[in-house]
């Protein structure tokens, strides 16, 4: 890139800073879980041609362990995270990489790849960070996003996620208990950051997306940064060390931080990274345009839509807040050929008047994720195509723990088999659990789902207690859900055993709820469910005991509650007063029992 390109470049950043800055409102829709597929009148053709053809699996299911029909991935590369994304970048040096549908501000590639070098360099010789430190994220999807994470771990540097929606006190636990010396944010969120700062050990400082230095508030402006030309020695780093750390709540509890090192990143995309499975380009043979308001900040939306869109040389087109007008005016000025969506997202689709067939029309493929895409929804969606056996429509099963995907649905997916998760990942390994005993269970027996593979988690940050409950001695991560598999391998969910609450694919912790309904004078005991919900799927409720004489209305709690968590969190079911809280005899909440009182 020349030296006028660069200037260039650097001048139309400045200018679009300052008019994206309004835009920067952190209001994106977050999402895990079931990502979801509907095959084309051409592929079903070529199953009902070649049935036996189209599935060259070889199935292990030897000792109850049922291995990848795949087989084994390619060789997992001996490179950070950085390296191995942007391994074509000059490819497609001068393709737009990245655009922000609010602003229009986007960045080439060869611009994207040259500011993430710069950002890591200043990192380490201007802000005072040492490799290994943590740095805490608290973004919006802007295409920013990119430069500050790979930036960070360029530098050899952790890098945390924290939701913009969470209150002030939640991003203050996250960010203490993963040990952030630095936040990067936006001028809206700046004054959490800048409040939260001084609490955090050994602080160093903030950087500010849009923003200006303010030397007395200990504030860099990412413009000033990227354009002063600092320089400083990068170090090597090994795939095997920590790289970031998402928070999940696990199967159970508070939010903990999920140790994922560059080598379990790059596993899961090089498992990905098989003709079976990936879509990587247009029927023409041209790259995707890739919209998106599924959060980066979220382990699906890292390393399941954000890196493999760069690894692969797609147009990532973000969206820092979802609005009905926004989402719809980015379907009308880009045209975006592939969609990654939760399945309210695609019931908007499916049922906002705006949302016309023509926005639809360049539409080739959808995925799915955060939570179950129920058939009702996805035919409503189909209605509203003009060739709905046209458009593919992906599922498939991942976590936090697991980097993020360890089942999907290949492009040959039999009609039989929509619904399910599909099959293990190349490299994964899973099995079946009886509930009861932990012995292995064979086809279509339901049991606690478990899964092993190069993707899985180094364990939970300063939690070996968690860690334990959750990857066993031999690898095995035990994901809490209940499902069974056929003859061919599919994968089936059908509950959980864990007591986590799924809100439009966010993980809300009972625990965490009852804690806070815990600290109101006069509550004796209390139990919080999820119950089912048309649109979020679930929706937390309370079920309280009051001490003797209390009478402490319904309005109270939920008022104390919902004005100290993030909005998912709120107690949106209700607070019902009994009796007793159903326990077993070690103490434990029966939250089944409860469900069935619901």
């Amino acid at each position: 890139m020349s030296i006028i390109n660069v200037r260039n470049a650097f001048s139309a950043m400045a200018q679009n800073y300052q008019a994206g800055a309004a835009s920067l409102l952190p209001n994106a829709l977050t999402g895990r879980r079931k990502f979801s597929v509907q095959q084309t009148r051409s592929r079903r053709r070529i199953l009902s041609k070649n049935a036996d053809a189209a599935v060259k699996l070889v199935r292990n299911m030897g000792g109850g362990i049922v291995k990848s029909p795949l087989g084994p991935c390619e060789n997992i590369p001996n490179q950070n995270i950085v390296e191995y994304v942007f391994r074509d970048t000059e490819q497609w040096a001068d393709e737009t990489a990245a655009t922000c549908a609010a602003t229009g501000r986007e960045y080439t590639y060869g611009m994207l790849r040259m500011l993430v070098n710069r950002f890591a360099q200043a990192a380490l010789g201007h802000c005072g960070m040492k490799p290994r430190e943590v740095v805490g994220l608290l973004l919006p999807n802007i295409p920013e996003f990119i430069i500050v994470c790979h930036g960070a771990l360029e530098a050899g540097l952790v890098v945390t996620f924290a939701n913009p929606l969470y209150t002030p006190d939640e991003i203050k636990r996250q960010f203490e208990n993963a040990g952030v010396k630095m936040i990067i944010t936006v001028p809206i969120l700046l004054e959490i950051a800048t409040t939260i700062a001084p609490r955090l050990s050994g602080y160093r400082t903030t950087v500010c997306i849009g923003g200006e230095d303010d030397i007395e508030k200990n504030i860099h402006g990412l413009k000033s940064l990227l354009t002063a030309g600092y320089e400083s020695e990068l170090p090597g780093i090994s795939p095997k060390e920590l790289a970031v750390l998402p928070y999940s709540s696990g199967t159970t509890g508070l939010p903990k931080g999920v140790m994922l090192s560059h080598y379990n990143l790059i596993a899961n995309l090089v498992q990905g990274e098989r003709e079976e499975l990936m879509i990587k380009r247009r029927k023409d043979g041209t790259r995707h345009e890739v919209l998106s308001v599924l959060p980066f900040f979220h382990i699906f939306g890292f390393n399941g839509i954000m890196n493999i869109v760069i690894r692969d040389g797609h147009h990532m087109i973000t969206l820092p807040r979802f609005t009905p007008e926004d989402y719809v005016k980015a379907l009308e000025t880009y045209r975006p050929t592939f969609l990654f969506v939760v399945p309210s997202l695609l019931l908007f689709l499916a049922s906002h008047p705006a949302v016309t067939k023509e926005h639809l029309k360049s539409v080739e493929g959808i995925q799915s994720g955060a939570a179950p895409l129920t058939e009702g929804v996805l035919q409503k969606f189909k209605a509203k195509l003009d060739n709905p056996d046209d458009m593919m429509i992906r599922q498939g099963y991942g976590m936090t723990e697991s980097s993020p995907v360890t089942f999907i649905m290949p492009k040959l997916t039999p009609p039989s088999k929509i619904g399910t998760i599909g099959i293990p990942y190349p490299n994964t390994e899973a099995r079946i659990v009886c509930l009861k005993t932990g012995e292995n269970l064979g086809t279509h027996s339901s049991g606690e789902l478990l899964v092993r593979g190069p993707q899985v988690m180094m364990g939970y940050l300063n939690n070996e207690k968690a860690t334990a409950e959750t990857l066993d001695d031999d690898g095995w991560l035990h994901t809490g859900d209940v499902a069974y598999y056929d003859e061919d391998a599919y994968f089936y969910v059908v509950d959980r055993c864990k007591e986590l609450i799924k809100v439009k694919g966010n993980q809300v912790s009972p625990t965490e709820l009852e804690n806070l309904i815990m600290e109101i004078e006069g509550i004796l005991d209390v139990a919080v469910v999820g119950v089912p919900d048309t649109l979020a799927g679930e929706v937390p409720k309370a079920y309280v005991v009051r001490k003797p004489g209390i009478n402490i209305n319904e309005e109270e709690i939920q008022r104390w509650v919902n004005g100290k968590v993030t909005h998912y969190k709120k107690l949106v079911g209700g607070v019902k007063f009994i009796d007793s809280i159903p326990r077993n005899p070690s103490g434990k909440i029966l939250r089944n029992e409860l469900k069935v009182i619901n």
